[in-house]
């Protein structure tokens, strides 16, 4: 199923020294998208959305067609073109604190390439696990599931939260799992953010 052409895609991630990159990845509907742009407003910094998203949104509008293998490498490069040119935007800030949340990362993609296809590209796979972030949350599964165009697993997401966490363990990918209401999640990672600082 590798059969991709890898030469037209360029997955290299771009991070500007004085950046602190966080990826939120999670089951669907676990609050990712309203985690990411809560902490840009908390912290007064850029979110990366999710490419992937927008991307397959336009694709069942357009064709009422869902994700497919040949997507997920165009998919990939939408969304590290998309963070390489957000965390660029991050150095602009005002202050001498550059955050930069990512609705997802590369390595989400992976998971969810194993989870629904049992294999992944292999240049999606090596840049998944190659990337670096300063911190990776785990959005759990205490948010109400809400019904859209893209989402289709109500009743599974605590057997693919319990896959994330698996995947992230065995890859040797420090993460933590942030639980609670809006506003206690945020105060969370703000506190995780600043022992970061910290270390």
């Amino acid at each position: 199923m590798n059969g991709n052409d890898v030469t037209a895609f360029n997955l290299t991630q771009h991070t500007p020294k004085s950046v602190i990159k966080v990826a939120v990845l999670g089951a669907e509907s676990t609050g990712k998208t309203t985690l990411c742009r809560d902490l840009a407003v908390h912290f007064g910094c850029p979110w990366v959305p999710e490419y992937m998203r927008t991307y397959l949104q336009a694709k069942w509008d357009n064709e009422q067609l869902t994700c497919t293998w040949d997507d997920l490498l165009p998919i990939a490069q939408g969304q590290i073109e998309l963070e390489n040119k957000l965390a660029e935007q991050a150095t602009q800030t005002r202050d001498n604190s550059h955050y930069l949340f990512c609705d997802t990362s590369l390595f989400e993609l992976m998971v969810y390439s194993n989870w629904y296809y049992g294999d992944c590209p292999d240049a999606l796979t090596k840049a998944a696990l190659t990337h670096h972030y300063d911190l990776i949350l785990l959005t759990d599964i205490d948010t109400p599931w809400v019904a859209d165009d893209l989402r289709d697993s109500p009743h599974q997401r605590e057997e693919i939260s319990a896959y994330f966490a698996h995947q992230l363990t065995i890859h040797n990918k420090a993460f933590h799992i942030v639980s609670g209401s809006r506003g206690v999640r945020v105060v969370e990672v703000a506190e995780l953010i600043l022992n970061l600082s910290l270390d």
